[in-house]
């Protein structure tokens, strides 16, 4: 199979200004690989901190960004057998592979049906938060009822499904918030919420069995502070400061620590599918821009005030 499509790129790192739409070649699935049309693409910060060179470089410019995507099944290359054209697909993949784009190849072990009555634009917003979510906090941490979950960040796109993964396992669940953010939060669940503007997390929270921490720095012993005996604390963020002082306090108070970068996983993805197909776990969509407005996208992402999840609508 060969053609074009258009994809966005960029030729340096730099701010939002050096992503530029381009017309390239479509990828042709290889073995193992699916060819998926691209409906709609997932917005995360790590796309905007790749962009600018802050994610330690994985490769240089060009290249085209984007983990997360939903589209159809275009074609299949030799010795894939769960997906055929045709086929509602979502999936979360790894550079180089990039899903600003019209098409994009595949593994099939990244894949999952679109759950029923999911949109594209709402496929799109989950792959990479709902696997940032789900996996240390069912994987890791085993999160079941009755337990006390610290989230942080709650309101943002791996928050605001981690507090509805929490509360589907039967935990009462705390998020750090903004005040005006308080009434989302509880419409997805949220037991406790706390304004970190106007107060310190960790002179109210208490007795909590895992703390979920997208934020890190000063928030990793301030959240350490929170915890039973017993307590995990997942620091989720991927990047920042070294972590090596907070191991050895974490060691030194006999509580777990685990830094923690989610893996594509189609079978997770599937779980989470029917997690959503329940009605269990919803994906708040906070805006949808075309594939021209990537570097306005980014713009959103990187204020770190997005209620839920950025889209790009790609066809």
């Amino acid at each position: 199979m060969s053609g074009g499509m258009r994809a966005v790129s960029q030729r340096v790192f730099g701010g939002p200004e050096v992503l530029e739409v381009i017309e390239t070649e479509r990828p042709v699935p290889g073995p193992g690989e699916v060819l998926v049309r691209v409906h709609a693409a997932g917005v995360n910060p790590a796309d905007w901190k790749r962009r600018s060179g802050l994610l330690g470089r994985p490769g240089e410019p060009p290249f085209v960004l984007g983990l997360d995507l939903s589209g159809v099944v275009e074609a299949v290359g030799g010795q894939v057998t769960r997906f055929r054209p045709g086929d509602a697909v979502f999936a979360a993949v790894l550079p180089p592979r990039g899903t600003y784009s019209e098409y994009v190849a595949v593994p099939e072990e990244f894949l999952a049906f679109v759950p029923p009555g999911l949109d594209h634009l709402h496929a799109a917003a989950l792959p990479t938060a709902a696997l940032a979510a789900w996996q240390p906090l069912v994987k890791i941490a085993g999160v079941q009822a009755g337990q006390r979950v610290l989230i942080h960040a709650a309101a943002g796109g791996i928050g605001h499904l981690a507090v509805q993964i929490a509360k589907s396992r039967g935990a009462h669940v705390i998020g750090t918030a903004r005040q005006d953010k308080h009434d989302f939060l509880r419409g997805l669940g949220a037991d406790e919420l706390i304004d970190y503007t106007t107060v310190d997390f960790e002179e109210v929270a208490r007795d909590i069995d895992v703390v979920l921490d997208p934020i890190s720095g000063a928030y990793g012993p301030r959240s350490l502070a929170t915890l039973t005996p017993q307590g995990v604390l997942l620091d989720i963020r991927g990047t920042g400061p070294d972590r090596t002082a907070m191991r050895e306090r974490a060691a030194e108070l006999g509580l777990r620590y685990a830094e923690f970068g989610f893996t594509p996983s189609g079978s997770d993805l599937q779980e989470i599918g029917e997690l959503v197909a329940r009605g269990g776990l919803k994906v708040v969509v906070d805006q949808a821009l075309p594939l021209e407005g990537a570097g306005k996208a980014h713009e959103l992402s990187a204020t770190g005030r997005v209620k839920g999840k950025i889209v790009l609508a790609v066809r």
